[in-house]
């Protein structure tokens, strides 16, 4: 069991899987710290879901940071030159990770939001960083990999002043090796309400998912092979979500 009062930095994107990390970290008995990341993003919409998150799940208080990857570009979550992948395919293939990596992945993202909360963590004293990178990123994102972690715990290590003094940050990733349809299974048993999550890589200033992106196409199937009912909001113009068999 986790000690009481120990801090906690969760990195939280408004998502599915970043609002079930939280609710773990809560559940384990961290003072959890929310922190979201302003880094352009098309799909903006999921800050406003991180602040209603925070506030659900149990965040003792909750961070906004800004900064600005467009003037990198090189992804189609920040350049509006690069269009976001759709696809009509809508198979149980979509829950299997992929090869590759996708026009989706943005350059040094995860490197910069660890990074991030690791400064915060280090002037709140908390023990852990939790991110909620999973089995379905990992294949296509190589910031999302275990190696890559590990290699990071390894930076956090030598690269503060906490560490240096034995106060080590530890990198949690509790959903690192679940399914997209484990990880809904999890957090609909810790009681999670899903339709505040927003997902969709291009979903409108409401919050309602495109339904044809590859974000809504795993977090759809995820639903179906959880056997539990999507309640995702999807914009007018979205495909019809599939019926279970």
């Amino acid at each position: 069991m986790t000690k009481p009062n120990k801090k906690a930095v969760v990195l939280c994107s408004g998502g599915l899987d970043s609002a079930t990390t939280l609710a773990l970290a809560h559940h384990r008995g961290f003072v959890c710290h929310s922190l979201a990341i302003d880094y352009g993003q098309r799909h903006r919409a999921e800050l406003f879901a991180a602040e209603r998150i925070a506030q659900q799940l149990g965040a003792i208080d909750h961070c906004t940071l800004r900064i600005d990857l467009r003037t990198i570009g090189g992804s189609a979550l920040t350049d509006p030159q690069i269009a976001v992948p759709e696809s009509p395919a809508n198979t149980e293939s979509d829950t299997e990770p992929k090869t590759g990596i996708p026009i989706t992945y943005v350059p040094a993202r995860n490197t910069v939001f660890l990074s991030l909360a690791l400064g915060q963590a280090e002037v709140l004293g908390a023990t852990a960083i939790f991110i909620g990178v999973n089995a379905v990123d990992y294949s296509g994102y190589p910031d999302c990999r275990p190696q890559y972690l590990r290699a990071f715990a390894q930076l956090a290590k030598l690269a503060t002043k906490a560490a240096v003094e034995g106060h080590l940050i530890a990198i949690e990733a509790p959903l690192l090796h679940l399914t997209k349809a484990q990880i809904i299974a999890r957090g609909h048993q810790l009681g999670i309400d899903y339709a505040a999550t927003v997902s969709c890589y291009q979903a409108d200033p409401q919050g309602r998912a495109c339904g044809r992106c590859d974000s809504c196409h795993l977090r759809r199937q995820g639903f179906i092979a959880a056997n539990l009912p999507d309640p995702t909001r999807y914009q007018p113009t979205a495909p019809t979500a599939p019926k279970k068999a």
